[in-house]
Parts: C-alpha cells; structure tokens; sequence
C-alpha cells in the first residue's frame, strides 16, 4: 500500500478496486432494475399500498435473522468468493422470474419469495463487500475510494431503475432478463478482485461469543454506535421509496418509465455529490457535516411529498440523494476506519442490519403509514421524523457530532 492519499484518478489505476467498482455497478444495476420491476407489478396485481410494505419487509427479515451468521462468514472465509455465491444466488432466482413472467403464471407470492431470497443473499453479500473495500485501497485513500464506489453504484441506480422502467414496459421477462445477466457478469468481476491482505482462515469453529462480538465492539465505541443508529431511524421514518408507484400513477400521473425516473432522481444528485467528494473530500468537521446532511434529507422529503409537478418532485428527489450520500460517504469511512480487520465483516453486518431495517423497515413502515393516513401525510410525517432525529442525535451523541476528520 502506498503511505498518502492518492488521488481519484490515480486510484482508478488499481485494478482490483476497478473489478470491484464494476461487480458493485452490476449488482445494484440488477437491485434496482428489480426493485422497478417488482414494485410496479406488486402494485398492478394488488393495487396495495400495504404489500408495496410488505415487499420491503419480506427483503428484510432474512437479514435480521442472518445478521451474526453473516458476519462471521465473511470473516471466516475468503470474502470476494462471499460475494460470487451471492451474486450467483441472485441471477438464478431472478431466472424464475423470468420464467413466470414469460409463462404468465406469476403471481405475487412468486414475487414475495424471490424477494426473500434477494434479502437472504444481500445480508451475506454486504458484509463481505464492504470489509473487502479496505483491504484493495491505498493507505489514506478509503474516503475518496468510499466516495468511488458510492459513484459507481449511484450511476448505476441512475440509468437502472430508467432501464428497468423502459424495460417492463416492453415486458417484464426482459426486464428480469437484464438482472440475471447483469448478476452473472458480477461474478465473474468479482473474481478478478485481488486483496492485498491473506484470505481469512476458516479453520477455527464459531463461537457465541465471536458471533456477537460485532454488537460488543460498537456498543463499546459512541461514535460508530450514534452513526449506525443515526442511519437507522432517520431512513426508517424519511424513505419514501415504497411510496413512489403510488406517487407515480396516482399523484403524478405517471407511468412505469415515469416511475423509473423518480428512481432515478436521487441517485443523480447523488453522483454529482459523489463526483465533488472524490475530488474534495471532507477535511474538517465531517460530524457535524453528517448530521448537516441528514436534516437537509429530511427537508427534501417534504418537499417531494407536497409537491404536485413532477419536475419539483425530481428535484427533492436529486437534493436528497446529494445529502444522503455527504452520509454514507462519512459513515461508510469512520466505520472502516475505526474497525479492525478481523472485526470488518462482523461490524459491516450489524451495519448493513441497520441500513436494511432503515431502507427496508422503512418500506414496511411507509405502507402501513400510508395506509393508515394517506400517502401525502405519510411523507410528509416521515420527512419531519427525520429532522427530529438528527437534532436529537446531536444532542445524545456529542462525540459523534465533536468528529473534526476521518483519514
């Protein structure tokens, strides 16, 4: 490893962390060409805002459930190889997909298993991704290289959930067509990634206290248990993702390529956020800055949730992903960097929990709000949950806020 910080451009001469850009890029392509895909056709065979929920809720239990088992797979054995077994789990479930939409024999429990089986792969796969990232970048680098690979996934969840859209609307075996080769192509990228650091040794058996040793190690350091948390409650209650096919047929009167475009829109200001941070990245005060970030996410929310026209509403949606991704590039780093080696992937499990339960949870917990209130008042309630949060956190996480650098 080299002993400074290398630049963006420079970091892009790595091959490895080019292989695992490309295998990120194709997975959360297919992630989001089917959270299109299946959310469009949820909500056309049931016309419920309460099973849009439950998709969310399906994708989250296997990660609840697998968390610890999780982390010590990818601490135990070799993590791109982790990866690959996801990866290939993924595409093949999607060929059943396929398979029921070519036959038109599809219904939504067929939808709600894939999903299951979406969420099982992820809880091992995410782990093993985000312990591996560390392990193929330069000393001093892993804020630029973070902000890197939040790029390369954000260009994909710019044109994929367009794609997916485009797609669909064509059919929807092309659509679950696109994730299986796209899942494969992963593989075989993931293959090429080359650590610098020896493959974990299997040889010793788990044990309870090692399963759990990821949950001991953030309780015992405030900063990162204040950053995974704040992660937690404030996506739970401002993501306003299961909401968008209602918004897109009913409010914005939209269709299936319109939906893919408010998929889209966060992502668009997330790479430009993105392309600014590889360039720039945050030198001073980067705690208070994470929660800056978090509020302005949350204003955004209402702001798309009020808003009538769909340009407004691109907009919000460009704004909040611009300041989620100031977040997850701030969070993402003072995990990793705070983190042993031999705790990464038990750590990046609990992580991805909470991200899930932020992400996925929060899916559930749009469906039943909107159920209950209307989808408008449910956005608008979610966004300002958000804020609330973010204040609070400041005042319950001093030190967390008090955090002048990263590197």
């Amino acid at each position: 490893m080299t002993a400074m910080s290398e630049g963006a451009g420079a970091l892009l001469r790595h091959p490895s962390l080019i292989y695992f850009l490309l295998s990120r890029s194709l997975s959360r392509f297919s992630s989001q060409i089917a959270a299109v895909a299946i959310g469009w056709q949820i909500y056309d065979l049931t016309g419920s805002a309460l099973d849009l929920g439950l998709v969310g809720l399906v994708q989250f239990l296997p990660t609840a459930l697998l968390v610890f088992v999780a982390g010590s797979v990818a601490d135990r054995y070799e993590r791109k190889r982790v990866m690959q077994l996801c990866q290939l789990a993924q595409a093949l479930a999607a060929l059943l997909l396929v398979w029921g939409s070519w036959g038109g024999w599809l219904n939504q429990t067929h939808l709600f298993l894939v999903t299951a089986v979406f969420g099982t792969a992820g809880a091992f796969e995410s782990p093993a991704t985000s312990a591996l990232l560390p392990l193929i970048t330069p000393t001093g680098s892993l804020q630029r290289a973070t902000a890197l690979s939040s790029g390369a996934t954000q260009v994909a969840t710019i044109t994929g959930p367009a794609l997916g859209g485009l797609a669909y609307a064509v059919a929807p075996s092309l659509a679950y067509g696109i994730i299986v080769v796209f899942w494969l192509a992963g593989t075989l990228f993931t293959g090429g990634i080359q650590p610098t650091e020896p493959a974990p040794s299997a040889k010793q058996a788990p044990t309870p206290d090692g399963l759990f040793a990821g949950i001991a190690f953030i309780r015992s350091n405030p900063a990162i248990l204040g950053t995974i948390s704040l992660d937690l409650f404030a996506v739970l209650l401002g993501g306003v993702t299961a909401l968008l096919p209602i918004y897109a047929r009913d409010i914005l009167r939209t269709g299936p390529l319109g939906l893919g475009i408010l998929r889209a829109a966060p992502a668009v200001g997330a790479l430009l956020m993105t392309i600014f941070l590889a360039r720039h990245p945050i030198s001073r005060r980067v705690g208070l800055r994470m929660f800056q970030s978090v509020i302005v996410f949350g204003l955004a929310t209402v702001a798309f949730a009020v808003s009538p026209w769909m340009w407004l509403s691109v907009a919000s949606l460009a704004v909040l992903g611009a300041a989620d991704t100031i977040s997850v590039v701030i969070r993402f780093s003072l995990v990793q960097l705070a983190t042993p080696d031999a705790m990464r992937g038990r750590v990046g499990a609990v992580n991805f929990l909470f991200i899930n339960a932020s992400n996925q949870l929060g899916q559930f917990e749009s469906g039943i709000t909107a159920a209950l209130f209307g989808t408008v008042p449910a956005a608008i309630l979610g966004g300002v949950g958000t804020v609330l949060i973010a204040l609070l956190w400041m005042k319950l996480f001093p030190t967390l806020r008090a955090v002048e650098k990263l590197e």
